[in-house]
């Protein structure tokens, strides 16, 4: 006598019963985005890397990241990680530390010699103008899909302003010369002390298919402070690219006021107590709500005995004597005078008020727009007006990253790939965002993030060692392995668990799943037990 299928697997019993007609709605896996990925503004696939990472497969991580990052090691130290922002795991307990796992995969490479290998030569030819992370990133892409790249650089070093804008308290400049060696060791060229005046000449006289722009925001924005007599006025874009090219480090005295509120403002004023200033002080005219500069920063630097004076703007210098004004918040949330002012004293000024890019050569070419803005006009594709001339990092309108200008070297590479190739690169849809609503928390126990080692604040205050540390394998494959894996399969066999009619179908590892239909009958209970949310009820079609 044949048993009712409840209590059988043989899967004649079941398919002589028709479960599946009995459905209204029927299961589908699904592929979502997960959040981290959609914040990452380099484009990295960081959920599969750290499903590698959490099966102890290091080098294998690290190559999927350097798919679309060739800077693991450099990124893991200076991004803002917007991606932990975004993180779900963050509203479970708390977000991942994904950078600090990134740079443990980047540090891993440098060990041990990783390197890549670049493509069949196409013969195709591509000026890069710009040895700075967007520079850099579209050689490293335009190389590994096979076109010879030659990069001309105004400066003495490569590395734009991960080398002059960043101090060495934050990324060791080892880090960055190794991962520059890699791309340089794929057969990419850099001439430095070469900077281009004549972008069509260079393309013609030089047989280059086509040309990338990424100069880097170098120059230093100034204003007008009335001066009985001028004290020590320096900018700190020039301060700090002194702190590498110049043989002895600049004398700022025992008091040092640094003029602004970015992240450059607080790279300077920690600098200067690292060179011997017994305060240093920062001026912004806006609140701490309003300052551009990363909390992070922000934090590290009133650690570290920084003195910041909010809502107050500089209003005349006579030689070490500076009147600032104090401001105060409007109904509109702006700042505006109060005609109160009292004097700071300081031996030097620095003036950290942002930074502006020098297209002045780009203004003679063809089709080049520059706008109001002082930046480069560009498509979709990141091509500006004159045809194969592409430009990107902060030479277009975007936020002024490190990653931000990793990612447009990128997607100008990928782009201009496409346009030697006489196509038009059309990137696939995005899947929809992958929420933590979608999610069935209770399968995943309570982790908190690995907390990175930190120089102590005194330490921190007389050198210029590196103030974080890095995770070791152990602490690296512990937070690695708190991933979610957000609206992705991991293959936790949960469905297939559950299933009261076992009409889930193993594939073999790796290979995830399907849904046999005429063993379902649409009760859903797959999809309320996955964890990660990989699984869509939809409604059954006739």
């Amino acid at each position: 006598m044949r048993k009712p299928f409840a209590i059988t697997l043989d899967i004649e019993t079941s398919l002589a019963n028709h479960t599946g007609s009995w459905r209204n709605e029927r299961p589908v896996y699904v592929d979502l985005l997960p959040p981290c990925n959609h914040a990452c503004p380099a484009g990295e696939n960081i959920q599969g890397w750290l499903y590698l990472a959490e099966e102890g497969n290091y080098e294998g991580a690290w190559r999927r990241l350097m798919q679309n990052n060739p800077f693991p090691a450099v990124e893991g130290r200076v991004c803002y990680h917007p991606c932990e922002t975004a993180c779900n795991r963050g509203q479970l307990d708390q977000a991942i530390n994904i950078h600090a796992v990134e740079r443990f995969l980047g540090d891993e490479a440098l060990r041990n010699g990783w390197t890549i290998a670049p493509k069949a030569s196409t013969g195709k030819r591509v000026l890069v103008v710009g040895a700075g992370p967007s520079g850099l990133s579209a050689a490293y892409h335009l190389r590994l899909l096979g076109h010879e790249v030659a990069v001309h650089e105004a400066g003495p070093m490569a590395g734009g302003m991960m080398r002059f804008g960043i101090p060495k308290y934050r990324l060791p400049r080892d880090i960055l010369d190794g991962e520059i060696a890699r791309i340089l060791g794929m057969g990419v060229t850099v001439t430095l002390n070469a900077p281009v005046s004549d972008i069509p000449g260079m393309m013609k006289a030089g047989g280059f298919d086509a040309a990338f722009v990424a100069i880097g925001a170098h120059l230093a924005k100034r204003t007008d402070i009335p001066a009985r007599e001028a004290g020590k006025i320096l900018d700190a874009i020039s301060v700090l690219r002194g702190m590498e090219t110049d043989a002895e480090a600049p004398l700022l005295g025992r008091r040092v006021v640094v003029y602004g509120g970015g992240n450059t403002a607080l790279d300077m004023a920690r600098t200067a107590k690292r060179l011997g200033a017994a305060e240093a002080l920062v001026v912004y005219r806006r609140t701490r709500e309003q300052m551009p500069a990363h909390d992070t920063e922000l934090e590290e630097a009133l650690d570290e005995g920084i003195v910041l004076h909010w809502l107050t703007t500089i209003k005349q210098i006579d030689g070490t004597t500076f009147t600032v004004e104090k401001m105060a918040i409007d109904e509109d949330g702006w700042p505006r005078p109060t005609g109160e002012f009292e004097t700071l004293e300081a031996d030097t000024l620095v003036l950290a008020l942002g930074q502006a890019v020098d297209t002045g050569f780009l203004k003679t070419v063809p089709g080049v727009k520059i706008t109001d803005d002082g930046v480069i006009d560009v498509d979709g594709t990141m091509m500006t007006g004159y045809p194969g001339l592409f430009a990107g990092g902060d030479m277009v309108p975007a936020e002024r990253t490190v990653t931000v200008a990793i990612g447009h070297g990128k997607k100008a590479a990928r782009n201009i790939d496409s346009w030697l190739r006489g196509e038009r690169r059309a990137p696939p849809p995005k899947p929809r965002l992958a929420t933590f609503e979608r999610l069935n928390a209770w399968y995943y126990t309570d982790a908190d993030k690995t907390v990175q080692p930190r120089l102590d604040v005194i330490r921190r205050q007389t050198s210029f060692d590196e103030i974080h540390g890095g995770l070791d394998e152990t602490t690296a494959l512990f937070e690695a392995r708190r991933c979610l894996s957000c609206g992705n399969c991991f293959e936790c066999d949960n469905c297939y668990g559950i299933c009261p009619d076992n009409a889930v179908v193993k594939l073999g590892p790796g290979n995830r799943f399907r849904f046999n239909y005429d063993f379902c009958k649409g009760c859903g209970l797959c999809a309320a037990e996955c964890p990660c949310g990989a699984i869509d009820m939809v409604a059954e079609t006739v």
